[in-house]
């Protein structure tokens, strides 16, 4: 609840949420190819959002609660550094996978909503989808102001709730306005897609918490950026060089986490089968071991942190 109240994840659900649905809204001229731009594209936004997400949360759930004195207040009562380090990075996780899920629908819809170069805009889907966060964010306005509840929180949970029955409804509408079967249109593949970038939402958290036990936000960005980047890189810079039987190589290429195993957009090309839940299973394996092994190195680093 303390992550959900903070204006920016608003911010960053709302905006990555529309600007995917507005993707799928314009022409490309791909030559055929218009779909799968579309959902590389949303997933992409997708990825980048939950990489700012991660970070700012974590620095806000920790760092902040560092410099301000509140993690010393929590921890001269009866709690460890380990349940508090671990109960930090429960509450990101489900913040996280609360902004993956409105994200998902909005890419789902957005596998729907894309059209080829003799197709139109999906005007009612796109619609009822941004009429949906006017009615989430007057329902939080209504709670602020008539029951004295927090409006950023109450919006994001409006939104989660209010975006779902407008994916509901939409799905029993066709683009021309006709009733039509429930889910047509829709690629399946999408939310397997999504499962997996939750999982690199995950590890990114662990990996920003454990820099928010030293670092400020901005320094917590630039590690987590370059930790990005270098395992979108890791197969071309270490992995040849690991099988190749390089050892430092082979280190390098196990301590960075490798999201090409995350990122399976290539699955999403027409005529292709779906990820098999033989791969979602073991990319959850290599999720959980990716994540204890951060938490341990978070735990490490918080254990002698000075919170005075």
């Amino acid at each position: 609840m303390e992550l959900i109240r903070q204006p920016i994840f608003l911010l960053l659900m709302s905006a990555s949420a529309l600007f995917i649905a507005f993707l799928s809204s314009i022409s490309y001229f791909g030559f055929g190819d218009e779909p799968k731009l579309v959902k590389d594209s949303v997933l992409a936004v997708m990825l980048l959002t939950g990489l700012l997400a991660a970070v700012l949360s974590a620095s806000n759930s920790l760092a902040r609660e560092i410099r301000t004195g509140t993690a010393l207040a929590v921890l001269a009562k009866p709690v460890g550094r380990a349940q508090f380090l671990l109960a930090k990075y429960m509450g990101l996780a489900l913040a996280l996978a609360l902004l993956a899920y409105v994200d998902l629908i909005a890419c789902l819809l957005a596998s729907r909503m894309a059209f080829d170069a003799y197709g139109d805009t999906d005007w009612i889907a796109l619609g009822i989808f941004a009429a949906g966060f006017v009615i989430a964010y007057a329902m939080g306005g209504f709670s602020n102001f008539f029951l004295r509840r927090p409006f950023v929180s109450d919006a994001v949970l409006s939104v989660a709730l209010v975006v779902t029955l407008a994916f509901v409804v939409i799905n029993f509408i066709s683009k021309e306005g006709k009733p039509q079967r429930w889910g047509q249109g829709l690629d399946p593949r999408m939310w397997q897609a999504g499962v997996l970038i939750l999982f690199a939402f995950w590890i990114l958290a662990a990996l920003a918490l454990a820099c928010s036990t030293r670092l400020e936000v901005i320094a917590t960005l630039a590690v987590c950026s370059g930790f990005f980047m270098l395992g979108l890189m890791s197969d071309y810079l270490f992995g040849r060089r690991a099988e190749a039987g390089s050892w430092w190589a082979n280190i390098f290429y196990g301590a960075l986490p490798n999201w090409q195993l995350l990122w399976l957009a290539d699955t999403l090309e027409e005529g292709k089968a779906g990820i098999p839940a033989r791969y979602l299973g073991s990319a959850a394996g290599y999720t959980m071991a990716y994540v204890g092994a951060a938490l341990a190195l978070a735990l490490f680093l918080f254990e002698d942190r000075e919170l005075t």
